[in-house]
């Protein structure tokens, strides 16, 4: 199997069922409420590895109980455990998190995701047979820098979904060779507003001005695409029965970059990662529970 680097952060999230969200200076009482395994970074590696490829996972956990929980996942879906960083005197990245029928709310507490030691990208073992770098923006700017500098000395892809939505330097966006963000996303980097297909092939096109290649995913409106100096294309949504968008995103570029990584056909991944997308959006894709 093809070998994807995966750079990102690790989340113990508690995760709180209640029968709606509260408002200011409301209290409201859950129905349950259980530990989950997150983190854009850590979702994105277990989405890799359920699409076929091999995952190195590079993150840092801190010194109390939530990392062994977080360390058990990833081993259990056999991703690759051994360039992940235990910090000292930090705690492990956690959030806790809202769901109701509808929608969910989440506040995130980095810890030891803003303390990964950049030194570890220079370990030559780390990239051996790599074909794709993935990112996020859950951890330092200097740190995916730092990894996509490795990458690109090495003759890797490095690929970042863009998300949570912030401003890029522009030393890392000379690094990239995909972008994949979401509407509000691309919106932050465009200024344009997507209502449809169409907008978000607008926001494409503008973005390969900057990107060799570009991926918007506009929720139920498709996915539009573009390569540097084309004209840029869309997908349709597949019509499916919308049970929960919860993790849809990360399950996108999980199977997007497994597919690229396998066959290094851009748009047939495109379309296998808008498909597995569907189906998860369409079933009870379960929360990967910690236990203990």
């Amino acid at each position: 199997m093809e070998k994807i680097v995966v750079v990102g952060s690790l989340h113990y999230d508690i995760f709180v069922e209640a029968p709606h969200r509260p408002t200011k200076g409301e209290t409201v009482t859950g129905i349950k409420w259980y530990p989950k395994f997150g983190g854009k970074g850590g979702n994105q590696a277990l989405a890799v590895a359920k699409y076929g490829c091999n995952v190195t996972m590079v993150s840092a956990v801190g010194d109390d109980a939530f990392a062994k929980g977080i360390l058990q996942v990833l081993e259990k879906h056999n991703i690759d455990t051994s360039y992940i960083q235990h910090i000292q005197n930090t705690k492990t990245g956690m959030s806790v998190a809202i769901k109701d029928d509808s929608d969910y709310e989440a506040v995130i507490v980095s810890g030891a995701n803003l303390k990964i030691d950049n030194n570890i990208f220079s370990e030559n073992t780390l990239w051996d047979n790599a074909k794709i770098l993935v990112l996020q923006n859950e951890v330092l700017a200097s740190t995916n820098i730092a990894a996509a500098k490795a990458a690109k000395q090495r003759g890797i892809l490095v690929c970042i979904n863009a998300a949570p939505a912030m401003k890029m330097e522009d030393e890392l966006k000379d690094l990239i060779d995909i972008l994949i963000v979401n509407e509000v996303e691309a919106r932050q980097f465009t200024n344009i507003n997507i209502e449809n297909l169409d907008d978000a092939k607008k926001a494409c096109l503008d973005l390969s001005k900057y990107f060799k290649s570009v991926i918007v995913t506009a929720g139920d409106k498709g996915v539009a695409c573009c390569l540097q100096g084309q004209e840029p294309w869309g997908l349709d949504v597949h019509k499916v029965k919308l049970i929960s968008t919860h993790g849809a995103g990360d399950c996108f570029v999980g199977a997007f970059c497994s597919k690229f990584a396998t066959t290094n056909n851009f748009r047939n991944a495109v379309d296998y990662a808008n498909l597995m997308a569907a189906q998860h959006v369409s079933s009870d894709h379960n929360d990967v529970v910690i236990e203990g």
